[in-house]
């Protein structure tokens, strides 16, 4: 793809820095959040910033693995690309992390760290670190600036290769002397990427296929995934499947993208998934994959997974076709696109009654369960209180963990981007920046981070964000005084040997939300809840809840690892 761009000329009385020249990219990029921390080598383009203030708005966090979670989740509820600001050696390497969580789950950054002046590059200058070799594996594309007329250009690429075909994020690395020199009068940011042309319209070919399947099929069903999200492809997915009558289940990332409450819903599958929704996988002759990756969270063991049936798989990222598993109807092409092409060229499928009388019998007899007694506030049941006086329509974010998989099953998702979490990599950390990134995105829309008291003592100190902007962000500290999956694999698999997963000592979380100026409640049991949660939610302001669970509580169903889908424990008894 070549995209054409005038040359523009610089106006100013003196010369622009290539500090200037980013910021004047940026805004022409149309980007209006930026998330960062400032330092040595980054000093120049926050001295560009400061005296282009009125263009963006800059979040200073207080850790760059804050910036970069907040960026994510700005990323995955407005659609647009995170923009992250960090200085060299420590400051970069403190954003990996978040670089390989967006890697894996797809969404699209762009990062600008900080880098020594090219004539100390290689010598371990103070503060020096080799970001283009710690982020390679990482990213889906790095630059390393060397040319300041060369930095309009490469700003103009990271943004159109981290938001198409794939999303995913991009670093761009800038030696300080780029940043700080003086630039030339005129510049070309033009560019044209031969070796990059993401395919986005499906094979004809193939939807013939994937429609004379459907047309034969005895019990097919949908796997959506992500991909479905971020195509913008929800309500052609609703139209697709009820066109066919096909049933539907969601990954962990899926969330979200087909209406939870919806009749041909089955619920999430995988690990943590519905009784109905991985046996629906183990038995169906035809497994559309619309934008899922087929990860071993989702599959078990894969000589178990969908046995019997005709796999395809729609997904822009042609490398993750055929991956995982066997693909008999690969289509490369925009989730959208696919699901458009396939529903014009529809045909009368078989009747599915049998198929359905089967999965909406299983919903009945193998619901999701946990005991409730009253005495003890159950965390599955606080995640059905939120709900309730949400409405369904809040934003949550999690980090990873029991709390995540709890909100992931009784947090009902109807609408897309509602559902924040880290799911490939999996980071402790996430949730809380990321719901700082999600307020931002949607200042209007109610915002609850649910987090663990482990995962929130790792990115706690951003509550300085929330007071400083006053983010109206709900954290609700799921606080069982233990790393919950740990301490419940612990006791499935080691005996019962709870090896360093305990945290006998925490802090006070009300006082430590108090410290930021911020209003905390301490929550013990199932009645303070329910006379709080309206407060809470009516409450134009921060607040933490640290919601005291019980602590032996486990997460079920679940397949143990090795097993198949048709494996699971902790059924409904």
């Amino acid at each position: 793809m070549k995209v054409e761009a005038k040359p523009t000329q610089n106006t100013d009385m003196k010369p622009k820095t290539g500090a200037d020249l980013l910021v004047q990219t940026l805004i022409e990029e149309k980007v209006e959040t930026i998330f960062g921390y400032p330092g040595g080598a980054v000093l120049p383009i926050y001295d560009a910033l400061y005296r282009a203030k009125d263009s963006f708005q800059h979040i200073l966090t207080r850790h760059e693995q804050g910036a970069i979670h907040a960026a994510e989740g700005y990323a995955r509820v407005s659609g647009k690309p995170g923009v992250v600001i960090a200085t060299s050696g420590p400051g970069a390497t403190n954003l990996i992390t978040g670089i390989a969580d967006a890697m894996m789950d797809s969404l699209p950054l762009v990062v600008f760290t900080g880098q020594v002046a090219r004539g100390v590059i290689g010598t371990d200058a103070f503060q020096e670190a080799d970001v283009m070799g710690l982020t390679t594996p990482i990213t889906k594309q790095n630059y390393q600036v060397q040319s300041i007329s060369d930095l309009p250009r490469i700003v103009k690429e990271a943004f159109h290769i981290a938001s198409t075909g794939r999303p995913g994020p991009v670093v761009v690395d800038i030696p300080k002397d780029i940043s700080a020199n003086p630039c030339e009068d005129t510049y070309d940011n033009s560019f044209h990427l031969p070796g990059y042309q993401p395919t986005t319209k499906p094979s004809p070919l193939q939807i013939k296929k994937l429609s004379d399947a459907i047309a034969k099929s005895e019990k097919p069903i949908i796997l959506a995934g992500a991909g479905v999200l971020f195509a913008k492809a929800t309500e052609n997915l609703i139209g697709f499947a009820e066109k066919h009558d096909l049933p539907v289940t969601t990954t962990l990332l899926g969330l979200g993208s087909f209406p939870g409450n919806h009749k041909l819903s089955l619920g999430m599958a995988g690990m943590h998934g519905t009784y109905t929704a991985n046996m629906a996988l183990y038995e169906c002759d035809l497994l559309i994959n619309i934008g899922a990756r087929f990860d071993d969270r989702l599959t078990g063991n894969l000589q178990h997974f969908a046995p019997n049936a005709t796999v395809a798989h729609i997904d822009i990222d042609p490398a993750e076709i055929g991956k995982n598993v066997s693909t008999q109807i690969p289509i490369v092409a925009d989730a959208n696109e696919a699901l458009i092409q396939l529903v014009n060229h529809a045909k009368e499928s078989p009747n599915h009654y049998e198929w359905h009388n089967t999965l909406n019998a299983r919903k009945v007899d193998y619901p999701l369960w946990y005991n409730n007694p009253q005495s003890e506030m159950i965390p599955q049941w606080v995640m059905e209180a939120v709900h309730k006086v949400t409405k369904g329509e809040a934003i949550i974010t999690t980090d990873v963990g029991q709390h995540q998989m709890w909100a992931a099953q009784y947090y009902t998702f109807n609408k897309p981007n509602r559902w924040v979490t880290s799911g490939g990599l999996g980071t402790m950390g996430f949730g809380f920046p990321a719901a700082i990134g999600a307020q931002l995105a949607e200042p209007d829309s109610t915002v609850v981070a649910v987090v663990g008291d482990g995962g929130f003592q790792m990115t706690l100190q951003e509550l300085s964000v929330l007071q400083e902007r006053g983010l109206p962000v709900k954290v609700i500290i799921v606080n069982n005084g233990a790393l919950g999956m740990v301490r419940q694999w612990q006791e499935s698999f080691y005996d019962k040997r709870y090896s360093e997963s305990l945290l006998s000592v925490q802090p006070d979380f009300v006082k430590l939300a108090d410290s930021y100026d911020i209003k905390g409640m301490k929550i013990e049991t199932q009645e303070d809840l329910i006379n709080v949660l309206p407060e809470v939610f009516a409450y134009d302001g921060p607040m933490v809840l640290d919601c005291r669970v019980l602590q032996q509580e486990n997460v079920y169903p679940m397949i143990a690892p090795g097993k198949g889908l048709h494996e699971m424990i902790g059924v409904k008894p």
